[in-house]
């Protein structure tokens, strides 16, 4: 509540100016709307006989709303031309003026209903209509204070404190004007709670004021739980004196209000606490007086910040060299003070908000970017490498191609010949064709497996077998070539007999030596040594080549498994090859789920070498016991699909796997044959209504209620999977399909399928 309204001001004045007085009661009015209510003697004397006489004024203007009730009365001097004037927003005054009329109001009147609300003080903090009133106020009889001649009214002088009070509102509305436009000009929140802090000490001339901040901590206790402990720091202040001990950054624990009941709930709705003299009113916490105690707090007024229902903070005055009666009006500002600084602090949330946002998306743009010129790069990259591939093969091609047509034209020439070739002349003939031929062979099979590999149709054929007999098996297969290279070939076998066994696809494992052995000869000279090095690590196998070769450069090592990849340029080629053997080793080795690692120095050699993971018994070619049954019995898959592309993908992936495939195009033949095929799965590529109607009939059916059913879809919510798997479909996949994705789904519903059987 401010002075203004705790003041009467009774004053002569002329005539114009008590105009200008009713002016801005209607003014005030017009202002509120509907919710206000304007009483005037004209309005009401129709009602109350000798209303003058009741009140004692000829002419009143009562503004009645939620924002302000005030009361202007005047009374005509008609010889000196004047009113003698009384105006006063003092809710008390208000409310005795009120009850004179509703005492002699008419018990029918309508007066009545509209005056009772009032019958009770209304006390009304600063608002934007209280403010208006205020300076309109100042404005229309700060010119009538100045007159040099005092009008005196019955004895009684103008009130000086009207002055004073109407100069500390507007000095009030000033402050709160400056808080506001700096907070409508600036996000910088730093820069508003240390302008605020400073400016607000000054005008409340108090010894201290700061900022109190609202933290938590996270403390995890022996259960693995974390606490959340609530503590606070000062993080602005403002001194009167650099003697006063500073509460800047100082910490208070949480645990020094738990003797103040609720402390935080009161604040949080909004409440001013206003304490004159501390040390009686914490004297029963001993942790709190004490801490106020030895930073000078005599007194203090205390006023929340609410930001969005969650109290962030307190603002804080303090009186440090002697105690302090807190105004009403103090009280009322400070808390007003409280409510705009939340407001900056939310608005300044919400730009950091966008400020991170903002981050975020500049850092995913250049991301996108970079990963965009990455793509480029490596796009421009495999041009380069298949060009350098095409151009490499049509060397590779046309070099036992020439020798081939060649000397088979020699050979068919000479054949009509009575002078025939010798022997000696045809036999080296025919072993450079047949060598020539065995060479083209086993570029075109490097490429075919290689494309094999790309297009996930690899299947490993896992077995038990030998690692010494494949370790030989390679040996032999290439020691025609070291002889002819005149290399030291050796074989270095770390293994007893009780280790030889292995699990793995024997086949695949002597092409992954094959490559490397046949790239070690390639580059190593004359005299020099390959070595293939073998020994066992708990369930893992290490393969080894090493040679004393050429050797690779550092940084020509991360393009050596790289497709279409030769280290050198193919027009100034030494050595031969498609440059996709590494690459293929490569992916056979991680087909089995192992790695490859290089070592290699400048003219001295290197090294390869491979360790592979003994590989589980219910591989796909390779099951033991009642798994062997998956494939060996009810093997029958029948796919439902009208594209005829997806249909042969699918059906070569299954039947590599040793499946039995059957392609429907329509799936009401699936529903004509089901007791007659009696199939292990069904792979549906239908409409979902579709699907579930034969999922239905397979399931409802003796012979067939053990079918598996696989779903293709273009997508299926997780929220629709959930339903779907209730009426009867067992797995699902995503188009477009996978082929190694498609093999483990097939496989894992047979295998558990199997099991459920055996545990049954």
């Amino acid at each position: 509540m401010s002075p203004v309204q705790k003041s009467i001001l009774r004053r002569t004045l002329p005539i114009s100016i008590f105009d200008q007085l009713r002016s801005l009661w209607r003014e005030l009015v017009e202002m509120e709307g509907s919710t206000a209510v304007l009483l005037t003697n004209s309005v009401i004397s129709s009602e109350i006989e000798n209303l003058s006489e009741i009140l004692g004024a000829k002419v009143f203007y009562l503004l009645l709303s939620s924002q302000l009730c005030a009361l202007l009365q005047g009374t005509l001097n008609e010889s000196s031309l004047s009113y003698q004037v009384t105006i006063t927003s003092e809710p008390q005054a208000i409310v005795d003026f009120i009850t004179k009329l509703h005492k002699h109001l008419p018990n029918d009147s309508i007066w009545r209903e509209e005056l009772t609300p009032y019958l009770t003080p209304h006390p009304h903090p600063l608002n934007p209509l209280q403010a208006h009133f205020n300076s309109r106020l100042w404005n229309i009889l700060v010119p009538q204070f100045s007159e040099t001649s005092e009008v005196m009214y019955e004895g009684l002088r103008v009130c000086e404190p009207i002055e004073d009070a109407l100069r500390q509102q507007i000095a009030q509305e000033q402050l709160l004007n400056q808080v506001v436009g700096q907070i409508r000009q600036s996000l910088e929140l730093s820069v508003i709670l240390e302008t605020a802090v400073r400016e607000l000490r000054s005008f409340l001339q108090v010894d201290r004021l700061v900022i109190y901040e609202f933290r938590e901590k996270v403390i995890a206790n022996s259960e693995s739980e974390n606490l959340h402990r609530s503590w606070g720091v000062v993080t602005y202040e403002s001194r009167v004196s650099k003697g006063i001990p500073s509460l800047l950054d100082t910490v208070v624990e949480d645990n020094c209000f738990r003797d103040i009941p609720n402390y935080k709930h009161k604040y949080r709705q909004g409440e001013i606490v206003a304490i004159e003299d501390v040390e009686r009113k914490y004297a029963s916490s001993l942790c709190l007086s004490q801490f106020l105690a030895n930073y000078w707090v005599l007194s203090k007024l205390i006023a929340p910040i609410v930001v969005e229902g969650n109290l962030w903070g307190l603002l804080i005055a303090n009186q440090c060299f002697k105690k302090r009666q807190w105004l009403e009006s103090e009280k009322a500002f400070l808390g007003q003070i409280g409510e705009h600084l939340a407001v900056a602090i939310y608005q300044a949330q919400l730009y950091a908000q966008v400020q991170e946002q903002k981050n975020t998306f500049e850092q995913r743009v250049i991301e996108r970017t970079q990963e965009l010129r990455d793509t480029l790069v490596a796009s421009q990259a495999a041009n380069h490498s298949k060009n350098e591939f095409l151009g490499n093969m049509s060397h590779e091609l046309r070099t036992p191609l020439t020798c081939i047509i060649g000397l088979s034209g020699t050979l068919l020439h000479w054949s009509g010949d009575s002078a025939s070739l010798p022997l000696e002349k045809r036999q080296r003939y025919l072993q450079t064709i047949q060598n020539s031929g065995k060479h083209l062979l086993d570029m075109i099979n490097e490429i075919l497996e290689y494309s094999k590999l790309q297009s996930g149709k690899y299947v490993l054929a896992v077995r038990e077998f030998s690692l010494t007999k494949v370790a030989q098996n390679v040996i032999q297969r290439v020691n025609d070539e070291a002889e002819h290279r005149r290399i030291n070939l050796q074989l270095d076998i770390q293994i007893n007999a009780e280790e030889d066994t292995f699990s793995a696809d024997p086949e695949r494992v002597q092409q992954i030596l094959y490559h490397l052995l046949n790239n070690a000869l390639k580059f190593t000279s004359e005299e020099g040594i390959v070595t293939l090095r073998l020994w066992r690590e708990n369930n893992q196998v290490i393969w080894q080549v090493e040679d004393t070769g050429i050797g690779i450069k550092k940084e020509q090592i991360p393009l050596l498994f790289q497709s279409f990849q030769q280290l050198e340029n193919y027009r100034q080629r030494i050595y031969g090859g498609t440059g996709l053997g590494l690459a293929l080793t490569k992916q056979l080795v991680e087909l089995h789920g192992g790695n490859i690692e290089v070592e290699s120095i400048i003219d001295q050699g290197s090294s390869f070498t491979v360790i592979l993971p003994n590989q589980p018994q219910y591989n796909l070619s390779n099951h033991s016991g009642n798994n062997q049954e998956v494939f060996s019995k009810n093997k029958t898959i029948i796919l439902v699909e009208s594209n005829e592309e997806n249909a042969t993908l699918i059906g070569e992936l299954l039947t590599a796997a040793n499946y039995h495939f059957i392609w429907l195009m329509d799936g009401n033949k699936v529903i004509q044959k089901l007791d007659l095929l009696e199939p292990s799965a069904v792979v549906l590529d239908q409409d979902l209504s579709k699907a579930l109607e034969i999922s239905k009939l397979l399931k409802q059916s003796p012979q067939t209620q053990g079918t598996k059913v696989l779903l293709l879809q273009d997508k299926i919510t997780s929220k629709e999977w959930t339903k779907i798997a209730k009426m009867g479909i067992d797995d699902y996949l995503i188009k477009p399909i996978q082929p190694n994705l498609l093999l483990k789904r097939v496989n894992a519903l047979l295998i558990d399928d199997n099991d459920a059987n055996d545990n049954g």
